[in-house]
């Protein structure tokens, strides 16, 4: 065994390369629902994550409520699927495990207004995000336990994969320990999510938080979207038809991140035809150079730093107006321009 300091928790314990894995993998069995059946579960918000989670928490079983201010619209949806809902102070202060599943943004007003005044020591608060523990926003006393259970899916696929018995990954990490089992209690809420069905490794905070947030922004959203933006510009100013170009840089991404995920960068390279995979090996790297690794470095030290959180609490309290005036303008580029006129003659 060896040992990992993080800023979150003194030690962690990782095993051995015995399965191939460097964080310990817990599936089917070794998950036990045991640590929740005499555990009253609030469920704080009804969002992408909040419902399908929600749903799987009550289909699995367990005793649950949904917690949610008076004013909130969702909480006619929540009462619709058959749940309990009251309000979010009744919801902490009758639960033994509280789980915040709000947006980023507002995690930490409601945190302090209606969560932390009614937490009691023993009592299990969950994230199935780290940021908002990452950077500082909330700290819990040191009394409660504190963890982390992140499905790697949208709300949707949570739930579907619930459904067809398949789950998906996810992530623990224990951030606090004050009773000693808080690691049993948080694998217990993921097999309640159905995550034991496809495995659920072992993390910390700052990994799951930094990782995230990293990936999201050179790689999964911010790098894809202007990889294919820039192609496509480079395409159409060569005088190539969009149409075409659209196709080619972004339609058939789908197809290539199912490669992707199917069988990783050599499942796909195999896949691909002789042509595609000389071009791949041969010209990739012209594109994404020591120039671009360099400034995904400096993406990754903005996160480390805090200076992303900064920013990111800065836009959020401003009502996000320098990411909406982007994404507004980003709208009017030509390659959403020619998606719409794909899309409504129905070629996409």
């Amino acid at each position: 065994m060896v040992t990992c300091e993080t800023p979150f928790m003194t030690t962690c314990s990782l095993p051995s390369k015995q399965t191939g894995l460097s964080r310990t993998l817990y599936r089917d069995d070794a998950v036990s629902l045991e640590p929740l059946l005499n555990k009253r579960v609030a469920i704080i918000g009804y969002g992408n994550q909040g419902r399908p989670q929600s749903l799987n928490l009550h289909d699995t079983g367990l005793e649950m409520v949904v917690g949610l201010r008076s004013a909130s619209a969702n909480r006619a949806l929540a009462q619709a699927d058959g749940l309990t809902v009251c309000g979010i102070e009744e919801a902490v202060a009758q639960s033994d495990v509280v789980m915040l599943l709000l947006p980023d943004a507002a995690i930490a007003s409601v945190y302090d207004t209606y969560v932390r005044p009614n937490l009691r020591p023993g009592q299990y608060l969950g994230f199935c995000h780290g940021l908002a523990l990452l950077a500082g926003w909330i700290d819990p006393p040191e009394s409660v336990n504190v963890f982390l259970m992140a499905p790697k899916a949208q709300g949707k696929g949570v739930r579907a994969h619930f459904l067809s018995q398949s789950g998906v990954p996810g992530l623990v990490a224990v951030h606090r320990d004050a009773t000693g089992d808080t690691l049993d209690v948080a694998l217990a809420y993921g097999r309640a999510l159905g995550c034991h069905w496809a495995g659920i490794l072992q993390t910390t905070v700052e990994e799951e938080a930094v990782t995230n947030l990293f990936a999201e922004q050179a790689v999964l959203c911010g790098g894809l979207s202007h990889l294919a933006k820039a192609a496509f510009e480079v395409l159409t100013e060569a005088g190539y038809s969009p149409e075409i170009a659209y196709f080619e840089c972004l339609h058939e991404i789908r197809l290539l991140a199912n490669l992707l995920h199917e069988g990783g960068i050599t499942g796909m390279r195999r896949a691909i035809s002789p042509t595609a995979c000389y071009g791949d090996v041969s010209q990739g790297s012209r594109v994404i150079d020591a120039h671009v690794k360099a400034s995904m470095q400096a993406v990754l030290e903005r996160i480390r730093s805090g200076s992303f959180m900064t920013a990111l609490k800065a836009e959020a309290g401003a009502g996000y107006p320098e990411t909406k005036s982007r994404v507004e303008a980003d709208s009017q580029h030509p390659i959403e321009q020619t998606g719409v006129v794909l899309r409504s003659v129905g070629l996409i």
